[in-house]
């Protein structure tokens, strides 16, 4: 993917930044959320998507609509009527002119040099695919899933070649990935519950870096129960200081670090930059 390559010319790691910014009454996954991230200095957004009962997609994270929008009912269960009229609530529970963004608005908002990673997308491929192909984006568009055979085979079968990370859990979903001969495989998004974990191992990264991989690791912590790089998240490295967070990723061989806080992990990145 040439404009990842791009980027890590000019960065020891590139910053994506989970749902965008949010604070006040700058509500994640809006377009200002991404305004904002860009202002902080992200080189990529961490976008959720769904699909409306009548096939319009939209961008929200569902299993959220309560905190955000004040509703009990999944909005996957929603037209794009129902959705419409809906209104965004604030960071403390206000509700606040801001509808659920469109995801062609969305595109057409940030078509240019930022990176986009499509997340929660891949059960609405078979429809996704083609529409995204409309906007002439393959360079900016990274797309992600677990690895699964059904999402494998429909975006081997695609003839637009979009850049693809799959979430990698366990060793054997690496091979099971690359035995695929028409997927654009750029990225592994790797997780390690603990240290133990294979995919915590150098020699493990090593070999896949050495395929000419990017490697991407999380620092977000969404809760006390998932752990996605063995607690060297966001929290340890705002509370405690940077050593015991973000700075074993990049020891670990990180390209790409998603987080909640973009604006410190850039300080961090301009310390490295200046250190060098």
């Amino acid at each position: 993917m040439n404009l990842i390559k791009e980027k890590l010319e000019n960065h020891p790691f590139l910053i994506a930044v989970h749902r965008g910014s949010s604070m006040g009454n700058i509500v994640e996954n809006t377009i200002p959320a991404f305004h904002a991230a860009v202002q902080s200095k992200a080189d990529m957004l961490e976008i959720d998507l769904i699909r409306s009962t009548d096939g319009k997609f939209y961008i929200f994270h569902d299993g959220n609509e309560k905190r955000l929008l004040g509703q009990d009912r999944n909005i996957k269960t929603m037209d794009s009527t129902e959705i419409d009229a809906l209104n965004y609530r604030n960071n403390i529970g206000h509700s606040v002119n801001f509808k659920v963004e469109k995801l062609e608005n969305v595109l057409n908002t940030i078509k240019g040099n930022i990176l986009i990673n499509l997340d929660r997308s891949w059960e609405y491929w078979d429809t996704l695919l083609p529409f995204l192909d409309q906007f002439d984006m393959e360079d900016q568009i990274l797309l992600k899933s677990p690895v699964q055979k059904s999402y494998l085979d429909i975006l081997n079968a695609h003839p637009v070649k979009y850049s693809y990370m799959p979430i990698i859990k366990k060793l054997p979903e690496i091979e099971e990935v690359e035995a695929y001969q028409h997927i654009n495989l750029v990225a592994m998004e790797i997780i390690a519950e603990d240290v133990k974990s294979p995919l915590f191992q150098d020699e493990t990264i090593k070999s896949i870096k050495d395929k000419g991989l990017f490697i991407w690791i999380n620092a977000i912590k969404l809760d006390e129960e998932i752990i996605l790089f063995a607690k060297f998240d966001d929290d340890a490295s705002i509370m405690k200081g940077p050593e015991y967070g973000w700075k074993k990723l990049v020891e670990k061989g990180a390209d790409i670090i998603q987080t909640d806080w973009p604006n410190h992990l850039s300080n961090y990145r301009q310390k490295l930059k200046l250190t060098k």
